[in-house]
């Protein structure tokens, strides 16, 4: 097997290389700045040596590129973050996080690795940034700052559901070989599609845990508690979200695939009645005959985008046709959408919203897996 040397910038909590080792990708050293996801980082991947800091500092960059030039690194995966292009944003002009990318880009210049990874929304390619004095869209920028040294893939952008990942989620890719390797690094051949009923339809149907306390739980849903303890034998992680009853009541009477603001009595309403103004995909239910739509940072709240268990229909006792699991996907199912192993070793300290956010930031694993290893078949 191949071995190659990695170095990961942007690291988040390494949701991307979970499944790099076994290819031959050993992350000698990733960078993140924000402390908390560094050392989620260090939990899952001990041997790394990570540096927690700002890459935009210039003894924290030359530290990373001392360290990689020790470290003998030919592989670098660099995912600025997306929150200045991506659609979920309020994606202003000129956002200071788009500049990120000519950090990465000067390490990489320095380092002068094998092969390189960069990731971001599809965005990315009609966003501008300030080049010198220059106002240039990122990828003319990218392949003028590397593109004497470096061949590009020819097609960018890649959907994560064609690559054994039951999540849509579009992402723009570069994929860049040394030009002195004679290596053409190109998406290798889609794979077929993973509805969400193939990735969590086996799994036990959870009631949410209400805000308004358990014996409120208990009268709305006498089941919780034993549905709760099925639901545990799969994992520790297949828990119940918890949600306020009024939002509950909204997505009990929503159908599978549907949206609550086209209800016609249960929709989501504010104190005095009045309809809330939202977007077709806030309180929306999934699918269950196609992959999940994009996990977002927001992934714990039913008004988001796309994020309520799709459900099945079931009679109440009045006759009235309701909707099971009236709630967002457990962690353990955000595990499998984001196509990470189910025994990935979360840590126990990390708190529920945290881990939601990292995983709607995360570059799904069995994509990364799928495009790193029509690289290493090569080599």
């Amino acid at each position: 097997m191949a071995k190659l040397n990695g170095l990961s910038l942007f690291a988040n909590v390494g949701i991307a290389e979970a499944y790099m080792k076994e290819l031959g990708v050993d992350i000698k050293l990733a960078n993140e700045i924000d402390v908390d996801r560094a050392r989620f980082y260090q939990d899952v991947y001990p041997e790394t040596n990570m540096i927690c800091g700002d890459i935009t500092d210039d003894e924290t960059r030359t530290h990373i590129v001392n360290e990689a030039l020790a470290q003998g690194v030919d592989f670098i995966i660099a995912t600025p973050p997306c929150q200045g292009m991506s659609e979920a944003g309020l994606r202003l002009q000129f956002d200071p996080r788009n500049q990120l990318i000519s950090y990465a880009i000067d390490v990489i210049k320095r380092v002068k690795p094998k092969f390189i990874m960069l990731e971001n929304v599809p965005q990315q390619l009609r966003t501008k940034i300030m080049f010198g004095d220059e106002v240039v869209l990122i990828p003319d920028y990218i392949k003028k700052e590397l593109g004497n040294e470096y061949n590009f893939n020819k097609e960018t952008l890649v959907m994560a559901k064609d690559y054994g990942v039951p999540q849509l989620r579009e992402r723009n890719i570069f994929l860049l070989v040394r030009k002195d390797m004679g290596i053409v690094w190109e998406f290798p051949e889609k794979q077929p599609e993973i509805t969400l009923e193939d990735a969590i339809g086996h799994l036990p149907s959870l009631d949410p845990l209400l805000r308004e306390g358990m014996d409120e739980t208990l009268r709305r849903f006498p089941a919780f508690r034993k549905k709760a303890e099925e639901a545990k034998k799969v994992s520790k992680w297949h828990y119940p979200p918890t949600h306020s009853w009024k939002q509950v009541e909204w997505m009990l009477h929503t159908p599978t695939g549907k949206s609550a603001i086209y209800n016609e009595v249960y929709y989501p309403q504010k104190a005095d009645g009045v309809r809330v103004k939202a977007h077709h995909n806030h309180y929306r239910r999934l699918k269950w005959d196609m992959p999940c739509r994009t996990i977002t940072q927001n992934n714990g709240v039913i008004s988001s985008l796309a994020c309520v268990h799709p459900g099945h229909p079931y009679k109440a006792e009045n006759g009235e046709t309701l909707y099971s699991d009236p709630r967002v996907l457990t962690i353990y199912e955000l595990l499998i959408v984001m196509s990470l192993p189910l025994d990935w070793p979360i840590p126990d300290w990390a708190g529920e919203s945290f881990v939601r956010k990292v995983f709607g930031e995360g570059i799904p694993s069995k994509l990364v897996r799928a495009i790193i290893e029509a690289l290493v078949k090569q080599l």
